[in-house]
């Protein structure tokens, strides 16, 4: 059954660097739903936290946290779900800030958590799901990335890497993001098999991911070596009975990753 959900009791969790060019127009889609916002910038030389500190100004519903270097998507995401946590919010989100995820369809994880699940991940690959304006080698990439991350950790959800989710406050907390080990990419990755680890209820629901309009992609070959290292060190140790995705106390080296689906 529907639990209704006030808007006000939803966060959505923005990580920026160098997204001026598309920043108000996400803005203005996520705050058009009432949902409280909160924009996590490291740094962006281009102007993006005075823009940010702007619409905040304009709009009470609008945080800024301002980051002073750029470490990765994983420490920004970490340092916006503490932030957002205390707010006392029952749902946090999270979301590109680059127009790929469309601000439409944040109610449509929202009310998934509301109708009972504890983490709702907007799919491209299940059915409903769509891919907008990406070239061949990003279709090849990100299915083949999502596979190999599913069969080494037995994931069973197929869109592990987007990073387009909802969570319920109190799942998220036992997740334990601080001391997740992902600096890349591969944060959304560790993130889905905490969650299949902990025996979380996980659903996926249908997005539509559009290539990006303006501003540069920060994918790179570091992230993706990231990636590959982790999840392979993870499932070796996971099929020796060594492994499971539970706190640690150190990360691995910074990389230049800020968006996973750039």
């Amino acid at each position: 059954m529907t639990n209704r959900i006030e808007p006000a009791q939803v966060i959505v969790v923005l990580p920026t660097y160098n997204e001026i060019g598309t920043l108000e127009a996400v803005v203005d889609g996520i705050t058009a739903h009432g949902y409280r916002l909160l924009i996590v910038d490291d740094g962006s030389p281009d102007g993006t936290g005075a823009l940010a500190d702007e619409l905040a100004r304009r709009e009470p519903l609008i945080s800024v946290l301002h980051r002073t270097a750029k470490e990765g998507l994983g420490p920004a995401y970490a340092a916006g779900f503490a932030a957002a946590l205390a707010t006392g919010s029952e749902i946090v989100c999270q979301m590109d800030a680059d127009l790929s995820h469309d601000p439409a369809q944040l109610p449509d994880l929202v009310a998934a958590v509301a109708a009972g699940a504890d983490l709702a991940i907007g799919s491209r690959l299940v059915p409903g799901g769509a891919i907008v304006d990406w070239p061949r080698w990003r279709r090849l990439l990100s299915r083949w990335g999502n596979r190999y991350a599913r069969f080494a950790l037995g994931i069973p959800h197929r869109d592990i890497t987007s990073g387009f989710r909802a969570f319920r406050s109190p799942a998220l907390a036992t997740l334990d993001p601080g001391s997740t080990q992902a600096n890349g990419y591969c944060f959304q990755i560790e993130m889905a098999w905490r969650a299949h680890a902990a025996g979380l209820d996980v659903t996926e629901v249908p997005i539509t991911f559009t290539e990006r309009q303006a501003g540069a992609s920060k994918l790179g070959t570091r992230v993706v070596a990231e990636a590959m290292w982790l999840v392979t060190r993870w499932g070796i140790a996971r099929r020796l009975g060594r492994a499971t995705p539970v706190r640690t106390q150190t990360r691995g080296p910074a990389t230049d990753a800020d968006d996973p689906n750039e």
